[in-house]
């Protein structure tokens, strides 16, 4: 039995270990470095392109929970991703480059993976999961258009910067978690009235990259939305938003600013930090400007510009069982962004079913549609319920998953419910596995 998985990204990866620690032969095929997407930087294998943060950590929030459910399930990048883990407060953010490079030798190591290094132009014959990502080809867009005689709906996906540390003036930033939640583990730029509205000033009057006549009518995904759209909404957006100061008081001062921005651990040296919620289509000048109005960033050295690129998602709904396997076509799969879930961990949770059920599927053995009680569960089937009409992409939420019951004076307590939530998902799987 072969499988052929198209594109070595978070769940092409991911769903290729899987079929391969149960025996199966796998063809992965991955088009870098032959062709480039724009966005990735390197031919590594599971490169993670806007930050390097998977998002929560703790069970009690719903990317948390997922991240549990993904170890229960035998995970295989989830491992990898612990053991490659950077302090990040509450999050789990990782050394991108050596993460990618872990990935990529337990690939190449392994004798039931062959590594084809084509573009697919076609969706191929055979047992086969397709999971090329946002970004996949136009050639195999096009076979993928025309296989589910649906048009791709596209969204916009923003890249934040990334800088030097020993460049950032340490007299005016200060080390805080939010509400000194776990290490110190995030750099923070505060700004007081003043600062804040000079930095506003330059932002909104930014020029930008101009879009491609086909990308001017394109979605954002509002999880992902650049800080200029963002400040388009009002000058106190960013102040609630990405640049919020609640719970971040510098210690030497004991003041709570007006905005914070805040900057994350990019790889394990502690040498480079991303912007936390920068995510921009800001010229280069523009950005060097912008960033550089900062307190504590006036000689920051940036390593890497913000970009903009387009995301690319199938229309999931009126194509996939909750199993991810396609309604149309039994042998095929599709797995990661391209299906509607957003985010890293989303990715290669989406990899990780795809994989279980091509090996089920190949043995003839019932396919695992997990409940509405897991937070696996009940993200695929969001993504795949026939009653949308107007499709987004989703990340994990509490709000997708079946709700737990309180006691009337309970309802209000977020963290009981959380945690009955939690419980309840871990004994499902347990018992499951």
């Amino acid at each position: 039995m072969e499988v052929k998985v198209i594109g070595a990204g978070l769940a092409g990866s991911e769903a290729a270990l899987q079929l391969a620690t149960r025996g199966i032969k796998v063809k992965l095929y991955e088009m870098r470095p032959v062709k480039t997407t724009g966005a990735h930087k390197t031919d590594k294998f599971a490169e993670f392109v806007c930050s390097n943060s998977l998002g929560a950590a703790d069970c009690t929030n719903a990317s948390g929970l997922l991240k549990k459910e993904m170890e229960l399930l035998g995970g295989e990048l989830i491992k990898i991703a612990r053991a490659c883990a950077v302090p990040a407060g509450s999050a789990l953010a990782i050394d991108r480059e050596l993460f990618s490079q872990t990935v990529t030798e337990k690939i190449e190591n392994n004798d039931n993976i062959e590594v084809i290094r084509e573009e697919i132009a076609e969706i191929p014959d055979g047992n086969v999961i397709i999971a090329s990502g946002p970004l996949t080809s136009d050639k195999l867009s096009e076979s993928i258009k025309e296989f589910t005689q649906n048009e791709h709906l596209h969204f916009f996906d923003a890249i934040a910067p990334i800088v030097e540390k020993d460049s950032i003036n340490f007299d005016k930033a200060f080390w805080a978690s939010r509400y000194d939640k776990g290490e110190a583990s995030y750099i923070n730029c505060p700004m007081n009235k003043e600062e804040y509205a000079k930095f506003y000033e330059i932002l909104t009057n930014a020029p930008k990259i101009e879009l491609k006549e086909f990308e001017k009518n394109a979605k954002f995904f509002e999880s992902c939305l650049p800080i200029e759209v963002l400040a388009s909404r009002g000058v106190d957006t960013l102040r609630f938003g990405p640049m919020k100061p609640v719970g971040l008081v510098d210690k030497r001062t004991g003041i709570e600013n007006y905005a914070v921005v805040q900057l994350r651990q990019d790889n394990s040296a502690k040498t480079l930090f991303n912007l936390v919620g920068f995510q921009t289509n800001l010229k280069w000048g523009a950005q060097k400007e912008l960033l550089q109005s900062i307190p504590g960033l006036e000689n920051v050295n940036i390593v890497r510009y913000g970009v903009m690129h387009r995301n690319t998602f199938i229309n999931s709904p009126k194509l996939l069982n909750p199993s991810l396997q396609t309604r149309k076509r039994e042998n095929l799969f599709f797995a990661g962004q391209i299906t509607g879930t957003e985010g890293y961990t989303e990715s290669i949770a989406s990899g990780l079913l795809a994989g279980i059920n091509m090996v089920n599927y190949l043995e003839n053995k019932p396919l695992l549609v997990l409940p509405k009680e897991t937070m696996l569960g009940a993200l695929t089937q969001y993504i795949t319920d026939v009653e949308h009409d107007k499709f987004q992409p989703i990340n994990s939420n509490w709000g997708i998953v079946t709700p737990v019951e309180l006691p009337k004076k309970e309802r209000k307590n977020k963290k009981l419910k959380a945690e009955l939530i939690v419980n309840r998902s871990v004994e499902y799987l347990n018992n499951l596995v």
